[in-house]
């Protein structure tokens, strides 16, 4: 079992290596914990499958388990089974939520189950403000008492939701996800507009149906959600993580490589291949996956991040630190998360020539960065300075180790296997 008691840990890459072999992609950490959390919507025991090996689990984990849940992990089947009592609790403390922003996510289900809520602000990652205002307005629109007090979201719904028709003034994924989770079991008809579009989004809402929900629209901007009375327990299998398959498509392209990534869907991630091969990428797809390879020096490119199907935020640092090592400039712009370039610093320790104006990164190429210590900011800025370290002359040591392991199951034997001289260390 992953957890994160262990804040001392760090990465040591030595550089210069080409990846190349296989990776499989497990179930998306994004979807999974979103799963969890809505199987508080039936009474009984809800079977996920594909889930992820990765702290956050395990923090949703023992969130669950502290509502009255009895939980169940497999880490080799990957399997994970959740008993849902009649009524379970429905506060959900600071020193559990502070950890793992998807724990907001408890939110919908409890206030259309129970009828009250108390959830403790999010935390997670320091990426920039992502405030809970549109989720808190989705329950007072579907006839909840909402408000932000204390350090805690509270919200009662004594007499259950009614249907009602939100709109979005931005896509947000959270707001999406607790709106659909509240609607499913509200009285009459809620349609979302400006909804999200993420793969995630739509796996969840796949799960619901599963479960006995009428949802329409999914994958699109508009979701139609028809009450109903309740919901049973139901088997799903989580799908896979294309920000960790993105992940290992830059980490092939960075290092002149050649990396299979089976599980990975490449239809999840059209626009993010799209620059890999405008950067010099052979991107073809195979019977349960797709290969990335790469054989000079990436072409600087530009990119800004949107919401789903743009470019995912997420992959933002990848990008960043391949144009680091790529020939040209390039300018970078973040429309999603202010707080992303957070991690531009510690690129710029390992010599990366990087300059920040407002959200625009403008970064100038070069052939090799150089070896240094620096330390991770969140999962992905983690895992980039990773990847940083395999292009970098000499030894680089990436500190806070433990933000990788929220987000990337098994990252250094995954490295290892496809060649990189990496360990972790304490």
């Amino acid at each position: 079992m992953i957890t994160i008691e262990n804040t001392n840990e760090y990465f040591q890459i030595v550089g210069g290596t080409r990846l190349t072999g296989e990776v499989q992609i497990h179930g998306a950490k994004n979807s999974a914990l979103k799963l969890m959390a809505a199987s508080l919507l039936a009474v009984g025991e809800t079977t996920i499958q594909n889930v992820p090996d990765i702290a956050d689990v395990h923090i949703m984990e023992e969130l669950l388990t502290r509502l009255g849940c009895k939980c169940s992990y497999n880490s080799e089947t990957l399997i994970m089974k959740i008993d849902v009592p009649k009524t379970p609790g429905h506060r959900a403390d600071y020193d559990l939520v502070r950890k793992m922003r998807a724990s907001i996510n408890v939110l919908g289900p409890l206030v259309t189950r129970v009828g009250e809520v108390e959830v403790a602000l999010p935390g997670g990652d320091a990426i920039g403000s992502r405030g809970i205002d549109f989720h808190i307005k989705g329950l007072i629109d579907l006839g909840a008492k909402a408000r932000s007090e204390h350090g805690y979201v509270i919200a009662t719904a004594p007499n259950g939701l009614q249907g009602a028709n939100i709109a979005l003034d931005f896509p947000s994924v959270g707001a999406t996800e607790n709106i659909m989770t509240a609607a499913v079991l509200a009285n009459g008809i809620t349609k979302i507009d400006n909804a999200a579009r993420e793969p995630d989004v739509v796996d969840l809402g796949e799960f619901l149906i599963s479960m006995g929900a009428k949802i329409e629209g999914l994958g699109t901007p508009i979701i139609t959600i028809t009450g109903v009375k309740e919901l049973k327990p139901t088997t799903h299998s989580t799908l896979s993580d294309r920000i960790v398959a993105g992940t290992w498509a830059f980490a092939a392209v960075m290092t002149q490589g050649d990396i299979t990534i089976k599980g990975g869907r490449a239809e999840h991630l059209e626009v993010p291949l799209d620059k890999l091969v405008a950067a010099g990428a052979i991107i073809t797809t195979t019977s349960d996956g797709f290969r990335v390879r790469m054989n000079k020096q990436p072409i600087a490119t530009d990119v800004a991040t949107l919401p789903y199907p743009g470019f995912p935020t997420d992959l933002q640092p990848f990008i960043i630190t391949m144009n680091s090592i790529a020939k040209g400039d390039s300018i970078v712009t973040e429309n999603v998360f202010e707080g992303r370039f957070m991690f531009i610093s510690e690129l710029q320790r390992l010599g990366a020539q990087i300059q920040i104006d407002g959200h625009h990164a403008s970064v100038t190429g070069k052939e090799q960065l150089s070896g240094a210590p620096v330390v991770a900011t969140d999962i992905r800025a983690g895992a980039s300075l990773v990847l940083a370290g395999l292009v970098s002359e000499g030894t680089t040591t990436v500190e806070a180790a433990y933000h990788v392991d929220r987000g990337y199951p098994g990252f250094v034997e995954a490295l290892v296997n496809l060649g990189a001289n990496v360990t972790r260390h304490s």
